[in-house]
């Protein structure tokens, strides 16, 4: 097999490595379309580990982008920001793929070294001394990237990990019931006389920005389709709460209030960067 037969059969993985370092299926496909043609032009003597050469040299491509962001000073944009078109084919690429639409939007966050040094040691298992030659750095200064990368995706951490636990417990089954339409299923996750507030800006032509009441607020849920199935449990400020991220570009924040089981308050507000982590593994 020839350098650009091998590089074809690795066009899968780097597309998926790309997309979760740039974030855009778009730019992900450019990054591997200019690797494909360095590899058309390399001397095929000097690549003696293809796998590890392609991967190199498509994670230098994504930081060299990530890096021309920031000197346009462009920040991570929101859904709002981003054409109709685009969030469709990211969309689609996101559930090909299985991909964590809020791991996406915190990797966002992150500046571009430690983006890379995460997704290629944590997600993709490279070694790091093959990280730090993509960064040209230290294996020592890669693993320092990495490690700060984590605790950036983690947060903080709850004061009460057991307490947070069971509310998010309560949280996934809302969302759950929410996605299926399940009507009697959420009045029973709320309480009574739960509220529902939410950003004028965010709301269609008419809609109510405070809505009381489990029945009233699980009937809501219908409207909103679309939104609740690009919603996933996160944690917002120390607290069980949701993301909406369709195609993986940050959209609202949903803080949801439980107290003793129940859902007692729902806020949906716009998306704000450095408040959300991602949920504790399993």
């Amino acid at each position: 097999m020839d350098l650009v037969e091998h590089f074809e059969a690795s066009r899968p993985r780097l597309l998926s490595l790309a997309h979760r370092i740039v974030g855009s299926h778009h730019d992900a496909e450019d990054a591997v379309q200019t690797a494909w043609l360095r590899a058309q032009s390399a001397d095929p003597a000097q690549v003696t580990n293809p796998d590890g050469w392609f991967t190199a040299v498509t994670a230098r491509l994504c930081l060299d982008l990530l890096r021309a962001r920031r000197r346009r000073g462009e920040v991570p944009l929101t859904a709002d920001d981003v054409p109709g078109e685009q969030i469709a084919v990211d969309e689609a690429f996101l559930r090909r793929e299985e991909v964590s639409r809020a791991l996406l939007v915190v990797l966002g966050e992150l500046s571009p070294r430690q983006r890379v040094a995460y997704v290629l040691h944590d997600l993709f298992a490279v070694p790091f001394d093959q990280v730090a030659a993509v960064l040209d750095t230290t294996a020592a200064s890669a693993k320092k990237l990495a490690s700060r990368a984590r605790l950036r995706l983690e947060g903080a951490g709850p004061a009460d990990p057991g307490r947070l636990g069971k509310e998010t417990d309560v949280v996934d089954a809302f969302l759950a019931a929410a996605r299926g339409g399940d009507i009697a299923r959420l009045v029973t996750l709320m309480a009574p006389d739960v509220v529902r507030t939410a950003d004028r800006r965010l709301l269609p032509a008419g809609a109510r920005a405070v809505v009381r009441g489990a029945r009233a607020v699980a009937e809501e849920t219908r409207a909103f389709v679309d939104r609740i199935a690009s919603a996933v449990p996160v944690v917002v400020e120390g607290r069980p709460g949701a993301l909406i991220a369709p195609g993986g570009h940050p959209y609202a924040l949903i803080r949801i209030r439980v107290r003793d089981g129940l859902v007692t308050g729902i806020g949906i507000a716009p998306y704000e960067p450095g408040v959300v982590s991602l949920p504790a593994a399993g």
